[in-house]
């Protein structure tokens, strides 16, 4: 007969890190980004967090913890509320506000590159990852071709390995 051995029920699991678990958040934001996060910030502390506060000590005064069920909601809310003041005030406080830079003769983090590619003219805006939104021309400067793009002149020719296929992308103007 074979003995059961508990411990391995017992165990905790352990996740293994995500693919982006150890890259840094990429601090750079535009005046825009930033004023949000501020109202953001101010929203979260003014209203959401005291509402917060009231809802938890309102659960609290029904006495037992252990049956509670909207204290230990309460709580959570809280505590998630806490959580995203805090994430919003590291963002603020490393920030690296994005400079336009119209008159660039190269491009830069900021600048609207227009491109021409396979015989179609597309307008990409370089920003950070936190503003990323390709349905309006969004890119950031870490993807494949914002990275690309950047320290290069107009009329240069920039390739970008997409997939298995290598694409290429003639800077027409740089505003």
């Amino acid at each position: 007969m074979r003995k059961f051995c508990y411990t391995a029920i017992m165990r905790l699991p352990q996740r293994k890190p995500g693919k982006y678990a150890g890259e840094k958040p990429d601090p750079h934001i535009t005046r825009e980004k930033y004023n949000k996060l501020k109202a953001s910030r101010r929203r979260l502390i003014d209203i959401d967090r005291p509402l917060a506060i009231k809802d938890v000590k309102d659960q609290a005064a029904f006495g037992d913890f252990s049956d509670n069920a909207a204290y230990s909601i309460a709580k959570g809310k809280l505590r998630s509320i806490n959580n995203r003041i805090l994430k919003i005030e590291s963002q603020l406080r490393n920030a690296v506000i994005i400079k336009n830079n119209p008159k660039s003769e190269t491009v830069r983090i900021g600048n609207t590159v227009t491109v021409e590619s396979w015989g179609k003219t597309k307008i990409y805006k370089i920003l950070g990852s936190a503003e990323v939104d390709i349905s309006s021309g969004v890119i950031s400067h870490n993807s494949p071709l914002g990275s690309a793009l950047l320290g290069k002149k107009k009329g240069e020719i920039v390739k970008v390995k997409i997939k298995d296929k290598e694409a290429e992308f003639r800077i027409v103007e740089v505003n």
